[in-house]
């Protein structure tokens, strides 16, 4: 075991783990942020992605010993009144089906939208790529990220 402090959502969080534990289990058995999900384990399918310092990571194969004073946000962190212009667009357009993977699909389009305010079909298709959904909702998707920019946009003027 050891004492580990990260910083969570904007939070100094201190933790009692063994150094290889996964952060996502932090996050969910040790913090209760349930948001990020387990999906494969293996950091394949893109259920359990944070930002950590502002990049999207997978925290099923992240040890919480490596996070040091980085910065992870976790979809409870991405806006804390769900108003982040992704949050937004996917609740305006219905855009999960069972909803299992939707918080590593949110984080990662946060994190494209950071960088790309006008991302094209492809820029989509390429930074969602490794986010999998059982429910094949990548339409919807696409669509809620072209959304996302569009409100982003709209709230910079």
């Amino acid at each position: 075991m050891g004492k580990y402090t990260i910083n969570v959502n904007g939070q100094a969080r201190s933790l009692d783990l063994t150094p290889e534990t996964p952060l996502l289990w932090a996050l969910r058995d040790s913090l209760d942020l349930v948001g990020t999900k387990y999906g494969c384990g293996v950091g394949q399918c893109g259920a359990c992605t944070v930002h950590i310092n502002g990049v999207p990571s997978r925290s099923c194969m992240t040890p919480v010993s490596s996070v040091g004073r980085q910065k992870v946000t976790t979809i409870e962190g991405l806006d804390p009144k769900h108003m982040h212009p992704v949050q937004q667009a996917w609740q305006e357009l219905d855009v999960p089906q069972c909803g299992y993977c939707q918080a590593g699909q949110m984080m990662t389009a946060a994190a494209l939208l950071k960088d790309n305010q006008n991302p094209s079909d492809a820029d989509i298709d390429a930074a969602m790529g490794g986010n999998l959904c059982r429910c094949a909702t990548y339409l919807r998707i696409r669509a809620g990220v072209h959304r996302a920019a569009e409100i982003a946009r709209k709230g910079k003027k």
